[in-house]
């Protein structure tokens, strides 16, 4: 719940929390700080979709099977592609190709570079668990409720995804070919508030790449073993087609391959919360402070209170009756 301050000489009346939520209209979201660099996730919440392609989409692949997947618990999710200025702030190094600015997301970074990111960010924020998204758990909310090839849409354009415009897709128009990546939150977010999930940069997801099954899944996590890990999203060199909500780079990368085209994005909480009564990654017509988690901050992302670790407060948030 949120506590209604009432005025007095240190501060204004208003809506109060000691934790570090927020609600926009996009829904809920929660914040950390490395530094003077801030990430935000979005909590994106359980639910069905149809994962893959149907066979008529174009420019579809044999490995993108349709199948329905149900996933059971809501998770959180960065609303962009790790940044250069964040991989700095925990590494203290930038491998990337395209320095022109901080804002950029970091690329030329393995699967294995991640794993030692994640390591080090664990380190500088107590409690955070952090993670790479499952596949499944990446095209949920890269579909952001939609079945059409893009969030966006049946098609797109340049001015909506960063990708090679000289080879848009399915009879699109020819557009801008920028020949780099963007700043993250440059381009248009999808519904649930995520940046850049198509284009810009491959993101690296959690799983060993394999076939899909053709049978309803219930929180999958892809093959046990495998050579190659799962790459998703296409990037700045991609074609339209490449940069579908389905499409799964399927050749190549290994775990210690590194390009100019692919990055990452935090999904923190290897131990996730219980989902909270109410549609919190909803948009905002259908979230109200009623719905909210117990504890929950206004849309200034309320912080203060006494230090706990990052995973503790969202058990809490989800736990408290």
């Amino acid at each position: 719940r949120l506590d209604w301050q009432p005025p007095d000489q240190q501060r204004e009346c208003g809506w109060t929390s000691d934790q570090p939520l927020g609600v926009d209209r996009f829904g809920l979201y929660a914040e950390i700080s490395i530094g003077d660099v801030t990430q935000r996730f979005r909590w994106i919440a359980p639910g069905t979709f149809e994962m893959g392609s149907p066979e008529d989409e174009p420019q579809r692949t044999d490995d993108e099977v349709p199948h329905q997947v149900t996933l059971t618990q809501g998770y959180w999710l960065a609303d962009t592609a790790c940044t250069q200025a964040l991989w700095m702030a925990v590494m203290g190094s930038n491998p990337s190709r395209f320095q022109d600015d901080p804002r950029n997301p970091v690329e030329q970074v393995s699967w294995n570079d991640v794993q030692e990111f994640l390591e080090k960010l664990d380190r500088r924020v107590p409690g955070l668990d952090a993670r790479l998204p499952s596949e499944a758990e990446w095209e949920y909310a890269c579909r952001a409720g939609t079945t059409t090839a893009f969030s966006f849409g049946a098609n797109i354009t340049p001015e909506q995804v960063n990708y090679d415009g000289n080879h848009p897709y399915a009879g699109g128009k020819k557009g801008l070919y920028r020949e780099k990546t963007v700043p993250v939150a440059s381009l248009p977010a999808n519904a649930w508030g995520l940046y850049e999930m198509h284009g810009n940069v491959y993101e690296w997801c959690a799983d060993w790449y394999g076939d899909y099954p053709s049978t309803p899944q219930v929180d999958p996590r892809g093959a046990s073993t495998g050579a190659r890990r799962v790459l998703r999203g296409g990037s700045w060199y991609g074609y339209g087609g490449g940069v579908r909500s389905a499409h799964r780079r399927y050749y190549y990368y290994e775990p210690g391959e590194r390009n100019s085209g692919i990055g990452f994005r935090l999904a923190p909480g290897r131990g996730r919360p219980a989902e909270p009564a109410g549609g919190t990654a909803a948009a905002a017509e259908r979230t109200s402070p009623a719905e909210l988690p117990p504890g929950t901050g206004g849309s200034s992302g309320a912080r203060g209170g006494k230090p706990r670790a990052w995973s503790q407060l969202i058990r809490d948030w989800f736990t408290r009756k």
